[in-house]
């Protein structure tokens, strides 16, 4: 009752008339402007602030209606923060525990800043509890130092005696997490780089990848584990040592199999992502569909992680000839009710996709004729053929893959005028690409320059065996940025276009 008492008190003196935040009641209120911009976000119906204030106010967005309703709105999402749902199945229970406490560490801190010491200890010891099962060593870090001043403040020598042994050792364990985090960090900054300024990183990153075993053997930290596991992988995957990429993934996984409490999603999501970027450059189709698979089931349906995870399965199937597999996938993905959400950059990726699979699908079967019509469903080839592409630069990779989708279904139609056309075009795109960035694509590029160069005779061409020479001693390589991407390996991409010459 005492804590009751001195928490209603500060309530008491510092109350305010209405706590505003986004609950059902809010939400429900339909001549609510809040409610209309609410719903209107999450329609994606507003790309800037100019949509916004037109829609609500017909003013701009320098107008004060505008921006203090926008300020009003964006402190209310911010309350909210503090009440979003953590209790969801799909949320684990190392992800549950660690939203609690930080947020009742927030609590302990307003508490001791309007001198309700009493009730912030009290909740501290409850914080503490949770943290040292989860092993948070910043919480207990926290609340043992606040405990430690009660024990001292009261004369507890066994208090203050367990309270200072856990700041001792959870001290040398923080340290260490922060350093196995820089570490992480410095790989990270390496793999953002393109792959002609990784040279001399390797030897940096193997000094990276023995300090974290030396900290793991050290300290039993959930955070330093983590970090030495995904410091390996990535260093495999900057390396293309894609089979023991697959080894260290499994064991991350196995790590927290073992250590059921520590399951972080996010990074359980990042070794199986990895295993499929394995898959998918060894070319193992059977493996990555396993893995695919296991995935989707594990994640939440229709969040973005499930998307990527569809991306990538698309991808390993389109990569092994397994054309028909792809356009299931597309589908699934597709028909989803979120797809509708994705990005802008994410949703252009899926269009390169529906394109690629409306040209492949044409050669299958017809006992996969209603696959054929599903996938083709709102794609309208005279549509697509009739298009121009201007896209800003880092979205130029984008417009090189439609235009080369535009060039396989002309030159599938004989219509070699319009395929010339498009060749012409790509020389254009490629003129603007980065030869670091888009090595491979620029390889490409040449080469159907040659194409047009013979007048699209197969017997007259020249000159492209350095072109073709220099994809394959740049093998593919996809970390899952736009410059990266091909639907089909470029190499296959040019020996089928050779069978339409």
């Amino acid at each position: 009752m005492k804590n009751i008492i001195e928490i209603a008190r500060i309530i008491s003196r510092k109350k305010i008339r209405k706590i505003e935040v986004f609950d059902s009641a809010a939400l429900d209120s339909k001549t609510s402007k809040f409610t209309e911009f609410y719903e209107a976000l999450m329609s994606d119906r507003f790309k800037n602030d100019r949509d916004a204030a037109t829609h609500l106010y017909k003013c701009s967005p320098t107008d004060d209606k505008y921006r203090q309703l926008k300020s009003r709105f964006r402190k209310r999402l911010m309350n909210t923060l503090f009440f979003i749902d953590q209790a969801q199945p799909s949320v684990s229970g190392y992800d549950r525990a660690h939203f609690s406490c930080h947020r009742d560490w927030t609590l302990v801190k307003i508490l001791m800043a309007n001198e309700a010491a009493s009730t912030a200890a009290e909740l501290a010891r409850q914080v503490l509890l949770v943290g040292l099962k989860f092993k948070f060593s910043d919480i207990i870090l926290n609340c043992s130092r606040i405990l430690r001043n009660q024990a001292a403040e009261t004369g507890d020598q066994k208090s203050f005696e367990e309270y200072d042994g856990y700041i001792k050792e959870f001290g040398d364990i923080f340290a260490a997490e922060v350093r196995s985090e820089e570490l992480f960090q410095r790989v990270l900054m390496a793999y953002v780089k393109p792959n002609d300024e990784l040279e001399g990183i390797h030897e940096d990153l193997q000094g990276y990848c023995d300090s974290l075993v030396s900290l793991s053997e050290m300290y039993d930290s959930p955070v330093v584990f983590y970090n030495m596991f995904l410091v390996w992988a990535y260093q495999y995957e900057l390396l293309k040592d894609y089979e023991n990429m697959l080894l260290i993934c499994a064991q991350a996984e196995q790590y927290i199999d073992q250590n059921p409490n520590y399951l972080q999603e996010e990074k359980l999501a990042t070794f199986l992502l990895k295993k499929m970027t394995a898959h998918l450059h060894l070319q193992d189709f059977k493996n990555g569909k396993v893995t695919a698979e296991r995935s989707l089931q594990i994640f939440e349906e229709g969040s973005n992680t499930w998307f990527n995870f569809m991306e990538y399965y698309l991808l390993t199937a389109m990569h092994t000839d397994n054309t028909i597999h792809g356009a299931a996938v597309f589908i699934r993905a597709k028909s989803h009710s979120k797809f509708k959400r994705l990005e802008p950059d994410t949703k252009e990726k899926w269009r390169i996709y529906e394109v690629y699979l409306n040209y492949f699908m044409e050669k299958q079967s017809n006992q996969f004729e209603a696959l054929k019509e599903q996938v083709a469903k709102t794609f309208r080839l005279s549509r697509f053929l009739s298009e121009s592409f201007t896209m800003p630069k880092e979205m130029r990779p984008v417009a090189v893959h439609l235009t080369i989708g535009q060039i396989l279904f002309n030159l599938d139609r004989k219509e070699l005028p319009e395929a010339a056309e498009g060749i012409d075009l790509l020389r254009t795109h490629g003129k603007n690409l980065n030869n670091a960035e888009h090595y491979r694509m620029i390889q490409f590029i040449r080469l159907m320059q040659q194409v047009l160069k013979s007048n699209f005779r197969l017997h007259e061409m020249s000159n492209t065996e350095k072109y073709y020479e220099n994809l394959v001693s740049h093998p593919f390589s996809f970390r899952g940025k736009i410059n990266e991407l091909e639907v089909v390996p470029f190499e296959k991409l040019w020996n089928h276009v050779l069978t339409k010459l």
